[in-house]
């Protein structure tokens, strides 16, 4: 059943901390542009949608994290709207992305939780590596050598856990990433191999090591 958060219940909140948020299913503007007052967490789990007014309201919040992660897709609008929040931005519930709401995404200064994502095109890799934060994609399983190449380029803390197989030209290209890379079991061993190629070969040698 759809319950609205609304200005009414967002006041309430706010005056005595009492409700709970993540019980609501939709949120009207009023509603978001109140509680982006709010100086702490903003945890609206339970939103399985969200307007672009609303989104732009809700990014204006100042406290420590915004948590969105109930929701499985987002317009380009409201993806651009909650571009500009400023802290930890928890997008956890999105299955996909489009090339224009990663694009829109990747301006977001604090770090980007996209950990539900299953799949990522090399566009919107490409798009993403733009983001100056901390970024997790630990939902993806599978890397193409293109988007790996893409995020290779990230210059922040990048989030892998999730990948359970990829190719040589995929690890390769990721063993140059610059940032913390958190990848796990052989994936992460595959990827430190690679590393270790790349100083262990002289540049001058024809494939002997030094």
């Amino acid at each position: 059943m759809s319950q609205q958060l609304t200005l009414k219940i967002a006041q309430k909140f706010l005056q005595d901390g009492t409700g709970d948020l993540d019980a609501f299913t939709s949120i009207d503007a009023a509603a978001a542009q109140a509680l982006a007052q709010h100086k702490g967490d903003l945890w609206l789990r339970g939103l399985t949608s969200l307007s672009a007014a609303a989104a732009q309201a809700l990014a204006q919040h100042k406290g420590v994290s915004l948590d969105l992660s109930g929701l499985t897709s987002l317009s380009d609008a409201a993806a651009q709207a909650l571009a500009k929040h400023k802290e930890s931005l928890y997008l956890s519930g999105l299955t996909s992305l489009s090339d224009a709401a990663a694009q829109a995404l990747a301006q977001h200064k604090g770090d980007l939780w996209l950990r539900g994502l299953t799949s990522l095109s090399a566009a919107a890799a490409q798009a993403l590596a733009q983001h100056k934060g901390f970024l997790s994609l630990d939902g993806l399983t599978s890397l193409s050598a293109a988007a790996a190449q893409a995020l290779a380029q990230h210059k922040g803390d990048l989030a892998l856990s999730g990948l359970t197989s990829l190719s040589a030209a995929a690890a390769q290209a990721l063993a140059q990433h610059k940032g913390g890379l958190g990848l796990a079991g052989k994936i992460k061993s595959r990827v430190a191999n690679q590393k270790t190629l790349k100083f262990t070969i002289s540049p001058n040698s024809s494939g002997g090591v030094s």
